[in-house]
């Protein structure tokens, strides 16, 4: 029977340290944000988390990534990619730009998004305020990734220049993630 997982604060929010289960509010989770891609939080400690804080172990769902997503309008989620696991999406609140398969598709509350393995998509924020949408995806040993060239995805701020199965070349040009809430942060639901 699983044993209860510890919650540590961050500094930007609890985070998981431990196997086992746990319950967190959304408006108590560890944050990341990024100027380019605007904020996230995991529900585990990834990897740029665990680099600001050596006290924290790296702590990933073997199974599932699951996280939330907040975009500001004009920033795209990722760098167009595909993933040879299965990814799907729900559009919470606000609107967002879905570019899909050299596509845009918009997006508003309650839109979900199946992607199929080799799916290749992103997702950029749309409208006046502020997009969230909840992010599930598969994990597998053998999952692979690719960043291709595509204009649709360029013309957004969201493509690579040369097709990379690398995510250190995809976001090279890119600030890293830190530690923080979305600067919308007071016009979101849970943060009353």
């Amino acid at each position: 029977m699983p044993d209860e997982a510890r919650l540590v604060d961050t500094g930007a929010g609890l985070a998981p340290q431990g196997d086992g289960w746990f319950v967190v509010n959304v408006r108590d989770t560890a944050w990341m944000r990024n100027d380019h891609f605007g904020a996230r939080c995991n529900f585990e400690v990834d990897g740029r988390l665990a680099k600001e804080r050596s006290d924290l172990a790296v702590q990933q769902h073997p199974q599932l990534g699951i996280r939330l997503h907040v975009l500001e309008a004009g920033k795209p989620s990722t760098m167009y990619h595909r993933e040879s696991d299965q990814e799907d999406f729900l559009v919470l609140s606000g609107a967002c730009l879905l570019i899909i398969e050299g596509e845009e598709r918009p997006l508003r509350a309650w839109d979900f998004v199946h992607c199929a393995p080799g799916t290749t998509h992103s997702f950029v924020g749309a409208g006046e305020g502020p997009c969230v949408i909840l992010m599930v995806g598969a994990r597998t040993d053998e999952g692979t990734i690719l960043y291709p060239r595509d204009e649709v995805a360029l013309k957004h701020g969201a493509g690579v220049e040369h097709d990379t199965p690398s995510p250190n070349e995809a976001y090279a040009p890119f600030p890293h993630w830190r530690p923080g809430r979305p600067p919308s942060w007071d016009s979101l639901p849970w943060s009353g």
